[in-house]
């Protein structure tokens, strides 16, 4: 600690993202990156982007990536807001939209940095537990007190996904509370909840670009809801930063959206990956909880995780382990290219090679 820190800062526990090693033949499956690059037409756009006009600053609105996102998801312009990657716009709901008297509600196994917002805005939470099968039940949340509801679907690290019916009731049973649905992995096999918007006023919609797009290195998410929700996240950030958004990624991000074809064959090979490997781990005696993401939750009924994820490493392939009581016993592991999978599959085999 210093002398010079505000006092807020000698409270936080900040956020710990993956691991990015740079070591030569690593195969890195710990950050749910994509293992395919972008659409060419995205970098054919980046370089379309002048020295000339990067001493102008970009549109602060970013118009056309509006328009872009608001024709492909079927709302409109003003229902969408853009910011520097998901994290960033879930940093500004937590602060324009989830801080009241009664405190957040959001799962006990979920995205880490929930809590971590909250700890940084002076945010009250409750943590619901997940149930017995490592599922989100929103009727958990249902008849609850709250200032707001926040959960990913899939839920990660678990990659578990919730029907859409259920998030209807929650609405439904919530009419007063703001409630953020943060579809960073939804694109790989799970139900978005972009048509409900129009319908309830107090959904708001999160999605990133970092994952089903190949774009993590580019930073940029986005945000779907009710023009006074949209409204709420704009007013935060022009007071805090009025040009998230640089020229060059919104020129890739409008770019990535007219490639469907692309964008649709990647995420089929990852699912198709996804499948193959669940049975592959099945075979060796992992219990694979049900994924709807670009990566699986997976536990060993003989070999405790943190063993196998150090033998892992030992061998140059790195997943990610969570210290969570409930979950420690897990690894999570990220879809990579086939020959990746191959790899981890064949290095689990000799590492189990007992069981």
């Amino acid at each position: 600690m210093s002398q010079f820190w505000s006092p807020i800062v000698q409270t936080l526990t900040p956020y710990v993202p993956g691991e990015q090693p740079k070591l030569p033949g690593l195969i890195k499956l710990n950050t749910n990156e994509n293992p395919y690059p972008p659409s060419p037409a995205v970098t054919a756009a980046m370089h379309t982007v002048t020295a000339d006009s990067l001493r102008l600053y970009p549109d602060p609105d970013a118009a056309e990536l509006k328009k872009t996102l608001a024709a492909y998801h079927d709302v409109q312009p003003d229902e969408i807001f853009v910011g520097n990657g998901s994290d960033e716009v879930l940093a500004f709901a937590f602060m324009a939209l989830l801080k009241h008297s009664e405190p957040l509600l959001f799962a006990d196994i979920t995205y880490s940095f929930y809590p971590v917002y909250c700890k940084l805005f002076g945010i009250d939470y409750v943590e619901v537990p997940l149930n017995s099968a490592m599922e989100i039940d929103t009727a958990d949340y249902e008849d609850r007190a709250c200032g707001g509801i926040i959960f990913p679907n899939p839920n990660a690290p678990t990659g578990i996904p919730l029907p859409l019916a259920a998030i209807e009731a929650l609405l439904i049973k919530q009419p007063n509370a703001v409630v953020v649905v943060d579809e960073a992995y939804v694109d790989f096999g799970g139900e978005t909840a972009i048509p409900f918007i129009n319908k309830y006023p107090n959904l708001l919609v999160i999605r990133t670009f970092s994952k089903s797009r190949s774009l993590a290195g580019l930073r940029v998410g986005f945000a779907m809801g009710h023009v006074k929700l949209i409204e709420a996240l704009e007013r935060v950030k022009n007071s805090f930063n009025s040009y998230p958004m640089d020229r060059l990624a919104l020129a890739g991000a409008v770019a990535s959206y007219g490639d469907e074809a692309y964008f649709q064959k990647t995420n089929a090979a990852i699912i198709d990956s996804r499948e193959q490997m669940t049975a592959a781990l099945e075979k060796l005696g992992f219990t694979v909880l049900p994924s709807a993401a670009n990566f699986i939750f997976a536990r060993h009924e003989s070999y405790a995780a943190e063993q196998l994820a150090a033998g892992l490493r030992e061998r140059a392939i790195i997943v990610r382990h969570f210290k969570h009581p409930r979950i420690n016993q897990y690894l999570r592991i990220s879809i990579g290219n086939p020959d990746e999978c191959k790899m981890l599959i064949q290095t689990l085999t000799l590492l189990t090679s007992n069981h």
